[in-house]
């Protein structure tokens, strides 16, 4: 299927592109779900395929009331949900792949991205932990931010997907400021926050108490925080301990948190409002978001078990971002 490739005006509504994810997972069912609730917010193209998302609903729901692209690209006859299969993570990256050319010929204004399996993805031959790293390569973006958010808190990760052993060691002076910069461009652009106020987690337990727990907040993170702030001329404040750091962003005295590594985020964003995370990723040449949980293999395939919450929070701030986006 191939959609009409005309400049989107201004004043056009929002076309938000959403991939299926891996066909296998819970991205379909929550899809299908999700669009019922924000069809009237924006022009929705869906990126999977019609089999699928039939099978997902287990064709009585189905009811198409989105423009489908449909890539085909499943064998019906072995199909299964709940499955980590390779053929299934390629789908996935096929999707993907076609949403990256609708972006570029401007035929979607944003992109919003199911669940996929990393093991899936690996098993076809995409050595890729994630969608972030992916869409890193292909956009040819030179340094990306995870920001990680629900509706009572933000963070943004100086690290993702590693091993906790090696977060000190991959900290460094030009990934911090890279990141701290990025992060206060996307809340003045994409949030409309002109005068941004961040703080930094600490690596260490308190925030090394002045260096008896470890070095990294003494040696390393204070200096880059001093040169930040006069460089960014916006409230930089920490390196702060993280369980201090937390609290005052959840009472609103801060407007995104910088942890140093994934849990310091996910555990508090999964704490608060599990139901309404989003995963934002900022840097790129667009805007794109993706609900805040994973394929969810143990309920794929059962319609009435799948919540499509986070997902229609990603969509809905896609949309918000695209919105400020084009005001800036």
């Amino acid at each position: 299927m191939s959609l009409k490739r005309t400049p989107i005006l201004k004043s056009s509504k929002i076309k938000v592109g959403i991939t299926l994810g891996d066909p296998s997972g819970i991205g379909p069912a929550i899809t299908l779900k999700a669009i019922q609730q924000v069809k009237n917010l924006a022009e929705i193209i869906v990126i999977g395929d019609s089999f699928v998302l039939q099978k997902a609903a287990s064709l009585k729901f189905y009811a198409r009331n989105f423009k489908l692209i449909d890539l085909q690209n499943v064998k019906q006859r072995e199909f299964r949900f709940g499955q980590i299969r390779a053929q299934y993570g390629r789908a996935a990256m096929e999707y993907l792949d076609q949403a990256l050319g609708l972006l570029k010929n401007r035929e979607i204004d944003c992109l919003v991205t199911c669940p996929i399996s990393k093991q899936a993805i690996n098993l076809a031959g995409f050595p890729y932990s994630g969608h972030t790293e992916y869409l890193m390569k292909m956009s040819a973006s030179l340094h990306v931010v995870m920001m990680l958010l629900n509706d009572k808190l933000r963070f943004s990760l100086l690290t993702r997907h590693i091993p906790l052993k090696d977060v000190s060691p991959i900290l460094n002076k030009q990934e911090i400021i890279s990141n701290i910069g990025i992060i206060t461009n996307g809340l003045k652009i994409l949030f409309g926050i002109r005068a941004p106020k961040l703080v930094v987690c600490g690596l260490n337990p308190h925030a090394s108490d002045g260096g008896i727990i470890g070095k990294e907040e003494e040696s390393l993170i204070k200096p880059i925080l001093k040169g930040l702030r006069k460089k960014l001329k916006v409230l930089i404040d920490g390196p702060m301990s993280a369980d201090a750091a937390i609290q005052k962003a959840y009472y609103n005295q801060y407007d995104c948190v910088i942890a140093m590594y994934h849990d310091q985020a996910l555990i508090p964003l999964k704490l608060t409002s599990p139901q309404t995370g989003v995963n934002l990723t900022l840097g790129l040449p667009f805007v794109r978001t993706s609900p805040l949980h994973g394929t969810a293999f143990d309920i794929a395939g059962d319609y009435n078990r799948a919540n499509p919450d986070s997902l229609i929070s990603a969509i809905k701030l896609a949309i918000e971002c695209t919105k400020n986006q084009r005001k800036d």
